[in-house]
């Protein structure tokens, strides 16, 4: 059965890195479509109505996938919020079934750039003079830095790049375009891809 996935993301840059990464798994019959938001609050807010309005027509080969930075958050109060808005509107989170479920949360921790980061041979290629800066410790667990946006900013701006700051989508479109999802060193990561290859493979 080939499988549609409906991806809600927060931000312009997520959009931008799935639109590079997914068609690396997404293939043959199985389809997507990736759905902005103006930040995670905008996301947050509308997502009750949302989730009704799908919960209206989503077919068994349907499956919508929440992704969200986890920033400043509890992971597991904002995944049990996230949840309980999509069990009250009638849609089967992963966590309550997870054979038949139509949704499945997957939280960037924490915060997309700790995706990027997973992945230092996608960062030179986007941007060559950078040095191997994952030799520091720190490094090693991408998910457990604290504001990944402001350490990605600092190595490329420490190489040459975006010494008036960083251009997020640009960035973004540069590193995914050339990340290979197999090696990525971030576990939410690792989690959201197995995630999506699981949905296909259902």
């Amino acid at each position: 059965m080939s499988m549609h996935l409906e991806i809600l993301v927060e931000e312009l840059s997520s959009s931008v890195a799935l639109e590079n990464l997914l068609p690396k798994l997404v293939t043959g019959e199985n389809s997507y479509r990736i759905i902005t938001y103006q930040g995670k609050q905008d996301l947050l807010k509308k997502l009750p109505n949302t989730l009704i309005a799908y919960s209206r027509w989503i077919s068994n080969n349907i499956v919508i996938v929440i992704l969200v930075d986890l920033d400043k958050d509890n992971c597991k109060e904002l995944k049990e919020k996230i949840e309980k808005i999509a069990y009250e509107a009638g849609l089967i989170p992963r966590s309550i079934d997870n054979v038949n479920y139509n949704l499945m949360i997957r939280i960037a921790i924490e915060e997309l750039e700790a995706w990027f980061l997973g992945d230092p041979e996608a960062i030179r290629s986007a941007f060559p003079k950078v040095s191997s800066f994952e030799k520091n410790k720190k490094y090693s667990d991408p998910d457990s830095l604290k504001n990944s946006w402001e350490e990605l900013l600092s190595i490329l701006q420490r190489h040459g790049y975006y010494k008036t700051g960083l251009r997020k989508i640009e960035a973004a479109d540069k590193i995914s375009f050339n990340m290979q999802p197999l090696r990525n060193k971030s576990k939410s990561f690792s989690i959201f891809w197995s995630g999506i290859d699981e949905i296909l493979n259902r």
